[in-house]
């Protein structure tokens, strides 16, 4: 139990993790982000992920074979979109790797721009989404979480992808207990999950109700609040701020 209580601890309390500082918390709310712009995509956007990129090959599958409702260009472009904004993260991490706060600075600011383009043409194309807004929507989004994911991969906080789960619900399976493992970290693994969770329940809650901008708006103000924070708090503890070896 007081393992599980120092693991959520270190992902909601800024620098109580000596090694990461605040990149825990700061994570998390950028998986959260993902479960908003997940839900957006998937509900309005012709049932395809822009942050997911393993459902979304499975959807892609699905397209090809005919399956109604999935779109073989919609997942084709997100795939694509993604990977440019992989590129832009991964060439941005190499330049400023080093300093791993400048680093998530930079990326989320970036970030932050692309999705403050997705909020205006969600605002212009309104609900349902023409085809023009739609596919523009589906690459600018893409191409930000790519950006977030490359960004995440090359700060390498154990856990906190951002997007992936598979790997996370697996170590809270496989690490445990009950496994004979040397413990899953479960609270750090539950919050990364719960995270996404909230993200996709609370986009889903608004879309369904018509409010479909409202997640995006939320995805935005979260991003550009985590760019922020992360400059406020590097300069409270700099062993963070560099990269592990």
């Amino acid at each position: 139990m007081n393992s599980f209580i120092a693991d959520v601890r270190q992902m909601i309390v800024p620098g109580s993790d000596p090694r990461h500082g605040p990149l825990p918390p700061l994570l998390l709310a950028m998986t959260l982000v993902t479960g908003l712009v997940d839900a957006f995509s998937y509900l309005l956007l012709g049932h395809v992920f822009v942050a997911n990129m393993t459902g979304n090959v499975v959807l892609l599958g699905f397209a090809l074979v005919g399956a109604p409702g999935f779109s073989i260009a919609a997942s084709l472009l997100a795939v694509v979109a993604f990977w440019l904004g992989a590129v832009v993260g991964g060439r941005v991490g190499t330049l400023l790797g080093q300093d791993r706060g400048r680093l998530f600075r930079t990326t989320t600011s970036i970030q932050a721009v692309f999705l403050a383009c997705t909020v205006a043409l969600a605002a212009v194309g309104g609900n349902p989404v023409p085809d023009a807004y739609k596919y523009a929507l589906i690459i600018v989004l893409a191409v930000a979480m790519g950006i977030q994911n490359a960004t995440a991969r090359r700060l390498a906080v154990p856990d906190l992808t951002t997007t992936v789960l598979t790997l996370t619900m697996t170590g809270l399976a496989a690490d445990s207990a009950i496994a004979g493992g040397q413990g899953s970290r479960a609270g750090r693994r539950l919050m990364a999950v719960a995270a996404m969770l909230i993200g996709a329940v609370v986009g889903a809650a608004f879309v369904v109700n018509g409010r479909s901008v409202y997640p995006l708006i939320i995805a935005l103000v979260v991003t550009a609040i985590a760019a922020i924070a992360s400059r406020v708090l590097a300069g409270s503890d700099t062993r963070w701020l560099h990269a592990e070896h």
